[in-house]
């Protein structure tokens, strides 16, 4: 079980959105009500304002804070929303005058995250980010307790509940961090092992489309709907790419502005699927008409995971939703393919994302910075005995045969399909005894 559960849904908020200057501090409210909405929270209230800068005290002003309360009142609501990021001390004090539980944009995000997690990684990474923004409010439900008392029976450690918990905490945290450390070792195990193909990283705001043209691309069948985080943990399929060979698609989290940064630290071993692409797709709804906003947050993003140098492709998806805006590539002046309109939805334009996906790896490979490091892609026979289970096991995890038989002399004969760099590390591989370096064309069915 998680450390720190929310309910699931249904409770009754009034949702806070205050105007303010500050680019650091301006949010977009439409974006706050899908946030409340992905959360399953039911608004029942909604109090708006414009300030110059924020009030230290309740980041609203008091006769704003009068109004929250009167709301919460009128709708017996069970929470108060705000689409900022609240400081503890602002979180406390709000709670003291509106007699409820108040929460900020950064714990509404990660109660979302609590919800979608599914895997056994993307659940320790939500408790270690909950964690860490838990460990900061500890103070607001033990601050009616001392110092624990002495005598008989009664003798303490001398730590306040606060100090303990704070201790537990960071325990905790501890724990955490050496299981994802673990989990991170094993995922740039099997990253290695799968090197002969390239991977393709769908990158993008949240609710973009991503997942929806990851189904499309490679037949899975990915959680996909109309809300904010729909997809938390990662997915890689294989896609094969006419005259291309295989390529890993993987499907990551989706963006959003002001991402909390204890989530990117969080996720850090997940974001890793794009830091280490050899290409990004980084799909933008193109019916937004934010969108220049929402890319300028993904690549803010991209540079904090050290992502913002990985060639990217912009996937302009959703052009069934606009008028007159037929599937096309446009290049830039160099005639390089800079973005493709697609939809994901109808299918449109897929074809031409699949075109551009090969062309662009294939120049990358060609300047040496692709996935192939500048070598071309082989087809080699190989002979295997008995004895070498573990390099058979191994090649297939890299998903690189591509036929196999027995041999009459025992053992395996494996086709496979391979970069020409990996080959030659191959051919010195204990346990693999290569009684044949044939192409596959020239080579007859063993």
């Amino acid at each position: 079980m998680q450390f720190l559960e929310r309910p699931r849904g249904g409770e009754r908020a009034v949702l806070v959105h205050l105007e303010i200057p500050s680019a650091e501090t301006r949010e977009d409210f439409e974006e706050f009500h899908e946030l409340v909405r992905s959360a399953g929270g039911y608004p029942v209230a909604v109090v708006k304002g414009t300030r110059r800068a924020p009030d230290p005290a309740y980041f609203a002003g008091s006769g704003k804070v009068e109004e929250i309360r009167a709301q919460v009142e009128q709708h017996q609501a069970e929470i108060v929303l705000f689409n900022h990021s609240l400081s503890p001390a602002q979180e406390r004090n709000l709670e003291a005058q509106v007699k409820c539980r108040v929460l900020d944009r950064t714990g509404l995000i990660l109660d979302i995250f609590a919800q979608r997690a599914t895997t056994f990684e993307g659940k320790l990474q939500v408790e270690l980010a909950q964690l860490g923004h838990l460990s900061t409010r500890l103070v607001r439900g033990w601050t009616h307790l001392e110092r624990q008392k002495g005598g008989i029976g009664l003798r303490g450690p001398g730590e306040t509940q606060l100090e303990t918990d704070r201790r537990l905490i960071k325990n905790r945290m501890h724990q955490l961090n050496k299981r994802l450390e673990k989990v991170r070792k094993q995922r740039n195990e099997r990253r290695r092992a799968r090197t002969g193909s390239a991977t393709v990283s769908l990158v993008g705001y949240t609710n973009a489309g991503k997942s929806t043209l990851f189904n499309r691309m490679t037949g899975a069948e990915v959680f996909a709907a109309d809300q904010l985080f729909a997809t938390l943990d990662p997915t890689l399929r294989r896609v094969e790419l006419r005259d291309s060979g295989p390529v890993i698609l993987a499907d990551t989290v989706g963006f959003i502005r002001h991402l909390p940064h204890g989530l990117v630290a969080a996720f850090r071993s997940t974001l890793e699927e794009s830091r280490v692409a050899g290409l990004l797709l980084h799909v933008i709804d193109a019916r937004d008409h934010e969108r220049r906003e929402r890319i300028d947050q993904v690549n803010g993003v991209l540079r904090e995971i050290d992502a913002g140098e990985v060639p990217q492709i912009e996937v302009y998806n959703k052009i069934d939703l606009l008028e007159d805006h037929a599937p096309r590539i446009d290049r830039d002046a160099d005639g390089r393919i800079s973005r493709v309109w697609v939809s994901a939805a109808s299918g449109a334009g897929l074809d031409l994302l699949r075109e551009a996906i090969a062309e662009r790896l294939h120049e990358l490979a060609k300047n040496g910075n692709g996935a192939a490091s500048g070598s071309s892609r082989i087809r080699r026979r190989l002979r295997l005995p008995f004895s070498a289970a573990k390099l058979r096991a191994q090649l297939y995890s890299r998903d690189v045969v591509v036929g196999e038989n027995l041999s009459e002399a025992g053992g395996w004969m494996l086709d496979v399909e391979i970069w020409e760099d990996e080959w030659a590390a191959l051919s010195h591989a204990d346990g693999c005894a290569i009684e044949e370096d044939l192409p596959l064309s020239a080579a007859s069915n063993a």
